[in-house]
């Protein structure tokens, strides 16, 4: 499987893209790596948004990502953000380990959303830059935080689903480096298209992906174009039928009663414990599930499942490297049927 080192080990991007910016060959073409933090573009910027416009007057210095995924992509471009914002895992700083080490030492202020967004907090981080394309920012929100800083928010309409390449690009426009996050864009999905030529068998299996453990008595599923491009892009096709089931924009709910609509040639269960695991069996009629019963499902442990859940850049050149063996086993109907030790 042929991955960038930029993607493979973090430790090792910084210096690949220190090397590229400092080059004096005009037609080099940057790395996708972190960089230095030194502008590649020039300012100010303009950034449209669903909320309008926003005008970045100067190279940022002092980031804060209020959104739950933004940080990856901050660092990926070689911004150390001064404040993060915690969604789940309680990783240290906020800041799963494929992108951890890109802090290089740092340790920004890890921000709550429990009770909304902590305004007084990001107001005292002094930031020159807001960054909320994964936030579900409302007007409100944004004309609050742009009282504040510059504010960048998502171009679409549906909450915390904006495509990963979208918000890349959002995110890189502020920054003055829509060419860096264009060659992240670009790099990573040649990653994964090498991938799939690799395996063409895949073009003929259908895949579903799920959450790996029922909440309330339902199993949340992701309809056909909602995250699940790390499989389509790979050559699956996703399987359909449970549509009806799935809130505009969000994941299919899916009962005990109905879980028979989720079967596939191959599923993947984001599983994140033990516990959820034992509990996905035990749900319906998951345990006999063809897909199930037969060896084709994929069972994640806790950081890949959250590497899916992410929809980064960062965290997808993860899912790529781990995921790809247990698609391999569940593609052959050899996939273990347990909770990953």
């Amino acid at each position: 499987m042929r991955l960038r080192a930029f993607v493979v080990t973090a430790a090792v991007a910084l210096p690949l893209l220190l090397t590229a910016c400092g080059s004096d060959d005009p037609t080099s073409t940057p790395s996708p790596a972190a960089s230095s933090g030194a502008a590649t573009g020039v300012f100010p910027v303009t950034v449209e948004h669903k909320y309008g416009e926003t005008v970045v007057p100067a190279e940022p210095k002092r980031v804060v990502s209020v959104g739950v995924t933004e940080q990856d992509v901050l660092l990926q471009l070689g911004v150390v953000p001064v404040g993060v914002t915690e969604w789940y895992g309680e990783q240290p700083d906020a800041t799963w380990p494929w992108a951890h080490d890109l802090l290089d030492g740092a340790h920004p202020e890890v921000l709550h959303t429990d009770n909304g967004l902590e305004f007084e907090k990001i107001a005292a981080l002094d930031p020159d830059l807001i960054v909320g394309t994964n936030a579900g920012l409302t007007k409100k929100d944004y004309q609050l935080l742009s009282a504040i800083a510059p504010t960048i928010t998502d171009e679409g309409a549906t909450d915390y689903f904006s495509p990963w390449q979208d918000q890349v690009l959002q995110i890189a426009r502020g920054l003055g480096r829509e060419a860096d996050g264009q060659q992240i864009v670009d790099d990573l999905e040649a990653d994964y298209a090498a991938v799939a030529d690799e395996h063409p068998e895949w073009s003929d299996l259908t895949a579903t992906f799920s959450q790996g453990a029922p909440y309330d008595g339902i199993l949340y599923v992701y309809p056909p174009g909602l995250s699940t491009d790390f499989l389509t892009q790979l050559g699956f096709t996703m399987t359909t039928g449970f549509e009806d089931y799935a809130p505009k924009g969000s994941q299919a709910e899916i009962s005990a009663e109905n879980v028979g609509l989720i079967d596939a040639d191959v599923i993947v269960f984001a599983t994140e414990d033990a516990e959820g695991f034992d509990a996905l069996q035990d749900f319906g009629t998951v345990s006999s599930l063809p897909a199930v019963a037969e060896n084709r499902a994929a069972y994640t442990d806790g950081t890949l499942a959250g590497a899916l859940y992410f929809d980064t850049p960062l965290s997808r050149a993860y899912v790529l490297e781990h995921l790809t063996p247990l698609l391999e086993q569940a593609a052959d109907g050899k996939a273990p049927r347990s909770f990953p030790s």
